[in-house]
């Protein structure tokens, strides 16, 4: 009953938090209509009221903003015949096709057709990919969901961990791998969501790389959202930060 009455004095509350946004809405649908030059038929009835965008500034994700573009930024730089991606957003596969080859590959495969892009197939705990074999390799938020069965992959405790060593063996001596993860100062896992790992584990599980660059997509600092050139400790300052690792096989 508690529970109940919680829930509804939460909606009565979210409500009339919207409440003067609503009436704002429905005095800028009365004015439209008055000034209106009938081009298009308006309906009332026929509306999606959208009382959250009337914002000073434009909201983003800053984990998804910042982490395809500083991998945007490397791969320029690396600027490789063939980049290969395995699961990261489709966001940073997509708009990158537009300049350089891409590969993406994904345990639930995407239909999606554009020029310079492929869409295929891949478990990344077992990997077809040869010993060695790719100069240029991506993974980014990614990791931290293997084997939890969120995306209807088998539940395996240790399943990142075999993803993580499937992505050292198919990257060549010299190559590049672009591997971002959320971080913080604890490991944990939010069932069934995501792993956070620790910036230790991390260079642990990639010994054998070289770490060329690690930024941050901070949680914990007020008015910073990106650090291009981060250090562990601020990695360890974080609860749920996004740690993004440019490694170079040794």
């Amino acid at each position: 009953m508690k529970k109940n009455l919680k829930k509804i004095f939460y909606k009565l509350y979210k409500m009339s938090i919207y409440i003067p946004n609503y009436v704002k809405y429905l005095m800028d649908f009365y004015l439209f209509k008055k000034k209106s030059d009938n081009r298009f038929k308006l309906n009332f009835f026929n509306k999606t009221p959208c009382l959250e965008d009337n914002t000073k500034n434009t909201s983003f994700d800053t984990h998804y903003i910042y982490h395809p573009a500083w991998a945007a930024r490397i791969i320029k730089e690396i600027n490789p015949r063939l980049h290969i991606d395995i699961s990261s957003t489709l966001h940073f596969c997509s708009i990158l096709s537009a300049f350089i080859p891409i590969k993406f590959y994904d345990y639930r495969p995407a239909k999606i057709h554009l020029s310079n892009l492929e869409s295929l197939s891949a478990n990344l705990t077992k990997l077809f990919f040869e010993d060695e074999s790719i100069e240029s390799l991506s993974c980014m938020h990614t990791i931290e969901h293997i084997g939890l069965g969120r995306y209807g992959d088998p539940i395996d405790p240790s399943g990142d961990i075999k993803a993580i060593k499937e992505l050292k063996r198919v990257v060549k001596k010299g190559g590049n791998l672009l591997f971002v993860v959320p971080i913080g100062g604890t490991p944990e896992i939010i069932f069934n969501s995501h792993r956070t790992y620790t910036f230790d584990q991390i260079i642990l599980f990639f010994k054998e790389f070289e770490l060329k660059k690690f930024s941050l997509v901070p949680n914990q600092y007020p008015n910073t959202n990106f650090i291009e050139n981060a250090t562990k400790q601020e990695a360890d300052d974080q609860t749920f930060g996004c740690g993004c690792f440019w490694f170079i096989k040794k």
